[in-house]
């Protein structure tokens, strides 16, 4: 059992774990640490030229080209910054189509002089461009096996950072990723170009209004961080979370989550210690960790971000991700990021909070006080309806993952259905437009009385929150909840800015030729309200009568990864990702054979895994506790005693340990059949829907044994020893 002692002091104590001793004694100054580690704003006016700076602030704010000669001035200072930090290696970091980071490292040294001395180098040509193997990375068909160049790009938009862990100190640079011809292979250079688009659109939206101030428009995002921490001992002993993640067997504990007492609960000193050490990581690598909590489910909690610019959220969430990963381990901890590790208990999501925001701080998704008079606002909303109804399918697309087929729809995330949720004062704005042609008044939120005399009276929001709903408005922002914990944001953010960018172009194409602006863009608001309020939805998103108004509105309901994948290949896709040249069709096409692959390579080594487990573990187990419990009855009715209960128990372990035979036999056949097919849709598809269902057809028998078996004879540790033993 864990052992916490609290030790008497102000600001100190002690947790005896596994025979370790931490202490916790030491005064943090958050100000001084934060962003240490970052080649900021602040740290480049101070070590570079003032010309120079000029220069890279320009390219940053403008995107002007940043020539070799100034280039190789920042390299210089910042690998003098870096190694002021101890960084001996440098490395492009970058995010290839894998779901993880991808870094190679060079040493700063040169070659050796006649001396023998070796100088510390570094150039603007290696700042700016790297030079990895494109042809070991997912390229969908972009890449063939021999053509190996691809190249690494520096974005200076986002800041270059140091790292320290056992490899000691690296200056790591963010960097997108494409192939020789220009494709993109990466994460990040679909989404610096749907950003792009949408500052482009933005600002001519803008300038209909009389704006003129305003110079960039850029997409804001906060993403939240769900995850799981188990014992690293227990860990170990599940090949299933080894090698997929996820638990691949296992049954319900009498206790789960049914009482919400983990929610928001008091973090256990083991937490605290860990999450203590991940807030300090990242304070000083420039991440705004903010807020941390226990989850719904047990051992699961969250950690949650200040906003950021769009590409910077991104290399952000990556840093927390591999954050959480390390420090778990330095705390005799694993955790895990899949969207589903356990059966039966909540799994993980990662909020994706998404808002367009102006380089002079204005909001263009806050509605103000007024939102009836609010009219450039109103044509933002009915924009964004208008562009999430046409693109359903690519935003259930985005945030489709093997992981995330556990766990969408199932009364503890988001439906598959994608709907808004805009709340009472903006449903009522909108049926006032619908209904009348025009929006009189907005609802208000007047004064929360607590009926305590002690207790102030709180401001009650014109609007309640709903939890259920994939896309909802919440006060100036939307929340796209379906994201996966495992999950890149970049996909659902290129296709949120992409889509948008496509709607408010439609609108200004409209308006910019309008004879009368007012009459136009009342009508346009009007008339977008109108056609699109179908996607509308404020109740109750789980429920079956929702899933059967969603059918009569013509609302689609995608299940299945494989099913959403083709999203990314129809005309209407096509069409608009070109338009805006944030995809080429090879682009999208290559990206949809990516993700048919990947979901075949899940589901073969989820249905392996659970061969090798039923085969090597489980069966022999229950063998060996058959012939235990046969033995105990020969030897009870050789006592002279009633050996019925024995016999009765013996006789339906041994029926489970058939069907579960029977059950691994089935599933070896299936994955045989599905290995042996060409690689593609097909191959993904009957992996959905013949190797998945014969994976659940040997796991029921499996879950019911492990309820009924001695605990000592099950080879592995049960649900109730990982996530309440940690």
């Amino acid at each position: 059992m864990n052992e916490e002692v609290p030790q008497s002091g102000a600001s100190s104590f002690f947790c005896v774990r596994e025979r370790k001793v931490i202490m916790s004694s030491e005064w943090l100054s958050v100000a001084e640490i934060f962003g240490e580690d970052v080649f900021n704003d602040a740290v480049m006016q101070e070590r570079l030229p003032k010309k120079v700076y000029k220069k890279l602030k320009q390219t940053i704010e403008e995107g002007k080209e940043l020539d070799l000669e100034t280039a190789d001035v920042i390299a210089h200072e910042m690998k003098e910054w870096a190694i002021e930090k101890g960084a001996t290696h440098y490395t492009h970091w970058f995010q290839p189509l894998t779901g993880v980071t991808a870094e190679k490292h060079d040493s700063f040294i040169s070659a050796p002089l006649p001396s023998g001395k070796v100088l510390m180098s570094f150039s603007g040509k290696e700042l700016i461009k790297g030079e990895p193997d494109a042809s070991s990375f997912p390229s969908g068909g972009l890449r063939a096996t021999f053509e190996a160049r691809g190249y690494t790009a520096w974005d200076c938009t986002s800041p270059a950072f140091v790292r320290h862990d056992a490899a000691g100190a690296t200056l790591c640079i963010p960097t997108a990723f494409c192939s020789y011809k220009g494709e993109a292979l990466d994460q990040k250079t679909p989404l610096l170009r749907s950003m792009q688009a949408i500052n482009e659109q933005s600002l001519r939206l803008l300038r209909l209004f009389g704006n003129t101030t305003s110079k960039k428009v850029t997409p804001s995002v906060g993403p939240e961080q769900e995850y799981f921490l188990v014992d690293a001992e227990k860990f170990l002993q599940r090949k299933d979370l080894i090698y997929t993640g996820r638990t691949l067997f296992g049954a319900m504990p009498p206790k789960g989550q049914e009482l919400d007492d983990h929610y928001f609960g008091t973090i256990r000193q083991r937490i605290a210690g860990f999450m203590k050490d991940v807030n300090e990581e990242l304070w000083k690598v420039g991440v705004t960790s903010k807020t941390q909590h226990n989850e719904v489910a047990p051992a699961q909690h969250e950690l949650a971000p200040i906003y950021a610019e769009c590409n910077v959220a991104l290399d952000h969430n990556h840093i927390i991700m591999q954050t959480l990963k390390r420090v778990a381990c330095q705390h005799g901890m694993k955790c895990l990021l899949h969207e589903k590790p356990f059966a039966g208990v909540n799994g993980s999501g990662k909020h994706d909070n998404w808002s367009l925001t102006t380089d002079d701080g204005k909001n263009l998704l806050e509605p103000g006080k007024t939102p009836h008079e609010n009219i450039q606002f109103l044509l933002v909303l009915t924009c964004i309806l208008k562009a999430v109804d046409r693109h359903a399918d690519l935003l259930r697309e985005s945030a489709a993952d093997p992981g995330n087929d556990h766990r969408l729809g199932a009364n503890e995330a988001p439906p598959a259905i994608i709907s808004v949720f805009l709340g009472e004062q903006l449903e009522d704005v909108l049926e006032q437009l619908i209904s009348t042609g025009e929006a009189t008044h907005s609802l208000k939120g007047g004064k929360l009385q607590t009926g305590v005399d002690t207790l102030p009276d709180l401001a009650k929001d014109a609007t309640d929150r709903n939890r259920t709903s994939p896309f909802a408005f919440t006060g100036n922002k939307f929340e796209f909840r379906m994201v996966g914990s495992r999950d890149s944001i970049s996909g659902p953010n290129v296709v949120l800015n992409t889509i948008v960018a496509e709607a408010f172009s439609e609108a200004c194409d409209v308006l910019e030729k309008a004879d009368n602006f007012d009459e136009a863009v009342h009508d346009l608001i009007k008339q977008y309200a109108t056609e699109h309020q179908r996607v509308v939805f404020n109740g109750n998103g789980y429920s079956d009568a929702w899933v059967e108004e969603a059918e009569k509105r013509g609302l689609p309901n995608i299940r299945s990864m494989v099913e959403a994948i083709p999203a990314l290949t129809t005309e209407k896709a096509v069409s608009m990702f070109e338009k805006f040249k944030v995809f080429t069709k090879a682009e999208l096409e290559s990206r949809a054979e990516i993700k048919f692959e990947s979901y075949a390579k899940a589901i073969n080594i989820e249905a392996r895994t659970m061969i090798d487990m039923a085969s090597k573990q489980i069966i022999p187990a229950i063998i060996k506790y058959t012939k235990d419990l046969a033995d105990t009855v020969v030897a009870v009715k050789e006592a002279g005693a009633d050996a019925s209960v024995q016999a009765e128990l013996l006789t339906e372990v041994s029926g489970l340990l058939a069907e579960t035979k029977k059950a691994l036999e089935a599933l070896k056949v299936v994955t045989d059949q599905a290995a042996a097919m060409e690689e593609g849709e097909d191959q993904a598809r009957f992996y959905h829907f013949d190797v998945v269902p014969a994976m659940e057809a040997l796991r029921t028998p499996v879950d019911t044994l492990e309820m009924i078996v001695d605990k000592e004879a099950w080879p592995m540790p049960s649900y109730g020893d990982l996530i309440f033993e940690v």
